[in-house]
């Protein structure tokens, strides 16, 4: 495509953003107003509301607020071939598998083909956003690693696919027009690979290739890009090999990467590998990535929530030379935001939400920097208590909740955020955490219901030993590659004959139970992403739990509402830990795991 029209397209993006955001109440109320049209004959809105009477105040008056649990029997009956007018008026294309789950099983909601539109018109502003921070990104290449999943069907033929997957598949995607400003160094062919290693490879050997002309690098989320950097210390040497004899390594078979692959390694390039070689066998890889790319200008990845804990590594490995740049604030269940000010410090990050790609709604979670932790998602919200997206107040903490063209309506997104400023009339969020999520290493997200369940089955282990659990917390440790869930357990000895390595002799089978009893994503990125690594229990001191209050109590909290936190992210509270440990254990299997709808 043409540079200036593309210069052009730029502009008038920046100019959209602008209308939207002016006009932010007028574009939700009339958002608000084409989905309730669009879905006026459903099964699911004419259950609270008669269509004669399908006004906004209606809407607001009568239809629940709502959680997964209460929407699922509808996607189940479509998943199973019953019709998408139950909740939709337009076809259910797909299934979305998100890194949610309800009952230990992955939620997969309902995408129409317009939804897809929706998402590449977000993807489409990024670029002319970065633009104006970032001159003459069009003269070189963007080293993205971007992965697909292998998808599964539902009982009807519906495709159930992760959103990322729906997207690379899409004609949006493989059909999109050349542009400068999106140049990447992997062939599609690579992306589209499900063989996440054979893909993996091939993308960073693509980007090795062409390391001259890459001006940034990136990944959708900072744990996959860690992941990478991992992979190429462990496979630089084979990698470089590849560009040194210009012939591809057996290891790929897949036949399109092969193709594509064998292109770009048209000829021996031994000067290339060479370089390469001295640069990878440094003994310290700090600020490896602005060695092997000396262009980069900045990495792009989700650095925001559970992936804030990988900046530190990132800094590391950039030698805190290209900023973190994290776009856009999206999940399954809808798009919603963008950042404007992408070269922010990763802790400043907000998005400012769009108003025409859903329509959303806000219960209040606190006020005046107070954030109350009351996530109980069974616990059904008065319809008067939710705030619209205009009506929201600076300062103030909100869990999120969407309504969607696909037929999701008042649905608790489970996201908490907190209004940090407004752009015109549309309120910027900072993104604070997922409900009652106590850990997550990568995609994963453990709650400490599911954790208390996973360590209830374990600890009966300790009993026929005459040992007992008193205590636990946790916290993910992304120190080494893949990171892992570590738990401090303090066990009492019941009788004081009894012999500590007769209990020490279970733990390990402890830490097997607990990740049996873990939900399906994360049995999945241990298994088949290996996402994740070996849980670890250490165990601790008699009374370090004691002393963990006593040194909160000192920090400031009440002795009288004290409760041990489940996941300790303090500095201090951690070094107390680590310094109390008898014995560490890590599990010694692999959790069961098996494909399921996605």
């Amino acid at each position: 495509m043409d540079g200036r029209k593309l210069e052009y397209k730029g502009v008038e993006a920046l100019k959209e953003i602008e209308r939207l955001t002016l006009k932010a109440g007028e574009v939700q109320e009339q958002i608000l107003r084409e989905i309730l049209t669009q879905n006026k004959n459903t099964e699911y809105l004419k259950k609270y509301i008669n269509e004669k009477d399908l006004s906004i105040t209606e809407f607001k008056r009568c239809v629940p607020v709502t959680i997964y649990e209460a929407i699922f029997p509808y996607i189940e009956r479509i998943a199973n071939g019953d019709e998408s007018s139950l909740i939709t008026g337009h076809p259910v294309t797909e299934m979305l598998c998100s890194s949610g789950t309800s009952g230990g099983e992955p939620k997969i909601t309902p995408s129409i083909a317009e939804d897809l539109d929706r998402r590449t018109f977000l993807y489409n502003l990024i670029m002319p956003i970065i633009n104006q921070y970032v001159p003459n990104l069009d003269e070189g290449k963007a080293m993205f690693l971007y992965f697909v999943k292998a998808e599964m069907s539902t009982p009807c033929g519906l495709p159930a696919r992760t959103v990322l997957t729906s997207y690379y598949k899409s004609k949006h995607f493989k059909c999109r027009n050349h542009d400068r400003w999106n140049d990447l160094t992997s062939p599609d062919q690579t992306i589209l690979c499900t063989d996440t290693a054979q893909s993996m490879y091939c993308q960073i050997l693509s980007g090795l290739i062409q390391r001259q002309q890459v001006l940034r690098l990136g990944a959708v989320f900072a744990s996959a890009f860690l992941r990478a950097i991992s992979f190429l210390e462990c496979n630089w040497k084979i990698l470089t090999e590849d560009i040194r004899t210009g012939h591809l390594n057996n290891s790929i078979t897949d036949p399109n990467c092969r193709s594509c692959m064998t292109t770009l390694l048209s000829s021996p390039n031994p000067t290339l590998a060479d370089e390469l070689v001295k640069v990878c066998s440094e003994k310290c890889w700090k600020g490896i990535l602005c060695k092997i790319w000396p262009r980069a200008k900045y990495i792009e990845a989700v650095v925001t929530g559970s992936m804030a804990q990988y900046v530190p590594a990132l800094d590391y490995y950039s030698d805190g030379k290209l900023p973190l740049v994290c776009t856009m604030y999206a999940s399954s269940e809808c798009y919603f935001g963008v950042n404007l000010r992408p070269f922010c410090d990763p802790k400043d990050v907000a998005f400012t939400i769009l108003p025409n790609m859903g329509y959303f709604e806000f219960i209040p979670l606190g006020h005046n920097g107070t954030l109350l932790m009351d996530f109980d998602e069974k616990k059904q919200v008065p319809n008067e208590k939710l705030v619209d997206l205009v009506h929201v107040k600076l300062g103030c903490f909100y869990e999120l909740v969407i309504t969607t063209f696909a037929g999701l309506y008042r649905y608790r997104i489970g996201d908490v955020v907190q209004v940090v400023g407004f752009y015109n009339k549309a309120p910027q969020f900072r993104f604070i955490c997922r409900r009652n999520v106590v850990l997550s290493i990568d995609t994963e997200k453990t709650s400490e219901e599911d954790l208390h369940r996973a360590i209830t089955m374990a600890k009966k282990l300790l009993e026929p030993h005459d040992a007992l659990l008193l205590e636990y917390t946790s916290y993910p440790d992304t120190s080494s590659l893949p990171g892992h869930y570590v738990l401090y357990w303090e066990i009492q000895i019941l009788h004081s004959n009894s012999n500590n390595n007769k209990y020490f002799s279970v733990i390990e089978e402890c830490c097997n139970v607990i990740e049996e009893e873990l939900d399906y994503v994360y049995r999945r990125c241990r298994t088949n992403d290996r996402s994740v690594g070996p849980l670890e229990i250490r165990v601790v001191e008699g009374g370090t739990f004691d002393l963990l209050m006593d040194l909160f109590i000192t920090q400031g909290a009440s002795i009288n509402q004290y409760k041990t936190p489940r996941c300790v992210k303090s500095k201090k509270a951690l070094k107390l830990l680590k310094s109390r440990v008898l014995a560490s254990f890590f599990s010694t299997r692999d959790p069961k795991w098996a494909p399921k709808m996605c």
